[in-house]
């Protein structure tokens, strides 16, 4: 029995995986699915043998977008006293690398959620975009950031002013998606570059994706004084030494992630 209603979680070597599971609606994101995603994902980045996590749906969809249902009675006060987005704030505070798997479509929250990853696959069928303009809102987890400093101002508001859907095709060529693969293979290729992450040494990792965040939004010279103090912090470590090493040995390090 899984202690989650929504999603569906499992462990396979140093990969976490989390599957979006309501294939009924699509995997339409609610607010207890996104507060046990957001649990998940903070339970994994605890677990001493986790080093990547994947984020995938069930069904025919990642996510097709934010249960509407939910909202539609809603007012400004409420979602002002229920502070939903707080817990998508959490996303941005884990450490270790997240993958999307996206196949099917990434809609609204589906489309945020993708973009709180760090990478993103996506099948060839798959098919992005935020369409809340056309019910009369606006992306409220992060769309109208994560894209624009993904793909830039006047591309961003092209997509985000007319609500149109972006191939897998063009999130690619935009520099959204690292790689587009055929639909049967998207799992299995998604697993193999977790894999690959999972090998390298953990810390390393771990600072490299948070210089990488600071550079999104530091000054260059900001941001190169954080880069070199996790520089510097990273010779306080064994994977280090391992790592020198094994260079000068000419053999494979073993990295422990201390």
């Amino acid at each position: 029995m899984s202690k989650y209603a929504h999603i569906q979680t499992y462990i396979e070597g140093s990969i976490a995986v989390i599957e979006l599971n309501r294939p009924h609606v699509l995997n339409a994101l609610n607010r207890q699915m996104v507060t046990e995603i957001v649990k998940a994902m903070e339970e994994y980045d605890r677990h001493d043998d986790v080093r990547v996590m994947v984020l995938t749906g069930k069904g025919r969809a990642f996510a097709a977008g934010a249960d509407i249902d939910e909202m539609a009675d809603d007012d400004s006060i409420t979602l002002e006293m229920l502070n939903q987005f707080a817990e998508w704030d959490r996303l941005a505070w884990i450490k270790k690398p997240m993958i999307a798997a996206v196949h099917g479509f990434a809609l609204g929250g589906g489309f945020e959620l993708a973009l709180s990853c760090d990478l993103l696959l996506a099948s060839e069928t798959a098919e992005f975009g935020f369409p809340e303009v056309n019910i009369g809102v606006m992306p409220g987890a992060g769309g109208t950031q994560r894209l624009t400093k993904l793909i830039g101002k006047t591309k961003a508001l092209e997509w985000l002013w007319t609500g149109e859907r972006m191939s897998a095709k063009t999130a690619y060529e935009l520099g959204i998606v690292n790689r587009v693969v055929a639909p049967e293979l998207l799992l299995e290729e998604t697993i193999k570059l977790a894999k690959k992450i999972a090998q390298q040494p953990p810390l390393s990792v771990r600072f490299i994706k948070e210089a990488v965040h600071k550079a999104v939004d530091y000054s260059l010279y900001e941001g190169m004084q954080f880069e070199r103090k996790n520089f510097y912090l990273l010779f306080s470590s064994e994977d280090q030494k391992e790592g020198m090493q094994a260079f000068m040995e000419k053999r494979k390090p073993n990295f422990k992630g201390k």
